[in-house]
């Protein structure tokens, strides 16, 4: 018996337990008030008929006595009754209401467990503790439909990125094999290079993921914000020359000098310069320059007149993968990862990086912002 009423307990949801629990302390308040009136209420009203002169054994104060005992039995119980039915059908609302907002909470959950995120919890009006929540559920819904969209963006980038260097590879040397093609100096180079292309993107993948995880060794030493600038610009100057971009240095007396890891914003600068000489023409110009900015931040900065940005690829230009012109850029080289290990190394130093542009055709401005203590 107490193993069936038990499962059978286990089965309630939190409206009817809630329920339960309500009815509970409502039926112990009304027993513990009618128990501490019986007890308190016939005493006080014979004590107060002795005060008064009155014989306690007269006929007329023991049915005085006995009149008020169950006029106030009576008029208790009604009241008690009453109290009972009426918190019992408030009880009945608040569970119902806490009830069915717990459920479309656990509902929406259950979507969310099933690949289905598009699960906002409506708003029950319960307070604030439950308008937080649904709100954060709803925030929760959202990113996870937006991380599972960049998750399969993700893969079949991959999968195309993967795809062209190994085609080329397998047709080459399926060519070789056959005789059609001879296997000299420009098929083995042309091989190597894919096989680079690859590499390059199995360790840009690595490292991505290594700094937006966190699982990075970061060896900070105090370096001056001339030495960033110029040792971006002299690792640029050969791809400048051969693109015929002119790449100059711009430092500012008053940078700061900042707390960072030298390797790893070279990686940067040098991500970010390597991105603008691809979108800049023969002719163009690009400059990489550091001064103060706000709150004592050092600020740097690559600058280039070229190709520009359009304000619907802006917010989106730090993502994996993500290429304003796919095609063209996959022909320069691009692997579209060089930004988003840009934006994971900054944030890993406890900066921002962001990007602006005034349109196509007007160039486009990368900013780093890092803290100097």
């Amino acid at each position: 018996m107490r193993a069936d009423l038990s499962r059978w307990w286990s089965r309630r949801g939190l409206a009817a337990r809630l329920l339960v629990a309500l009815g509970v302390v409502t039926l112990t308040g009304t027993l513990t008030a009618w128990l501490v009136a019986a007890a308190t209420g016939p005493s006080l009203f014979h004590e107060h008929m002795v005060r008064a002169g009155l014989d306690a054994h007269d006929e007329a104060v023991l049915h005085a006595e006995e009149a008020f005992t169950s006029a106030s039995a009576l008029s208790l119980a009604v009241a008690l009754l009453t109290a009972v039915v009426a918190s019992l059908a408030v009880s009945v609302v608040l569970t119902r209401r806490i009830g069915g907002s717990v459920g479309s909470l656990a509902a929406a959950a259950r979507r969310v467990g099933a690949g289905q995120y598009d699960a906002p919890v409506t708003s029950a009006g319960l307070g604030t503790e439950f308008e937080e929540l649904a709100a954060s559920f709803s925030g929760m819904a959202a990113r996870l439909a937006e991380a599972e969209r960049l998750r399969a963006r993700l893969l079949a980038d991959v999968a195309h990125e993967v795809r062209t260097p190994v085609a080329t590879i397998d047709a080459y040397l399926e060519a070789v094999e056959d005789g059609v093609q001879p296997l000299d100096e420009a098929t083995v180079h042309l091989l190597r290079e894919q096989g680079r292309r690859l590499t390059r993107l199995a360790d840009d993948l690595a490292a991505v993921t290594r700094a937006e995880s966190g699982d990075l060794h970061l060896d900070r030493r105090r370096t001056p914000a001339a030495d960033l600038v110029h040792a971006a610009v002299r690792a640029g100057a050969e791809r400048a020359a051969t693109a015929h971009v002119q790449l100059t240095a711009a430092v500012e007396p008053d940078a700061p000098s900042v707390e960072v890891d030298g390797h790893r914003l070279a990686q940067v600068l040098d991500n970010l310069v390597t991105n603008a000489l691809r979108h800049t023409p023969t002719g163009g110009h690009v400059t990489v320059s550091a001064r103060a900015g706000s709150s004592g931040r050092l600020e740097l900065q690559v600058r280039d007149d070229g190709e520009g940005i359009s304000p619907e690829h802006l917010p989106h230009v730090f993502e994996r993968f993500y290429r304003a012109d796919t095609a063209r850029d996959r022909a320069r080289g691009g692997s579209g990862i060089g930004l988003a290990i840009s934006k994971a190394l900054v944030e890993a130093h406890g900066g921002t990086i962001t990007a602006d542009s005034a349109g196509p055709g007007q160039g486009a401005v990368f900013t780093v912002e890092l803290p100097t203590a």
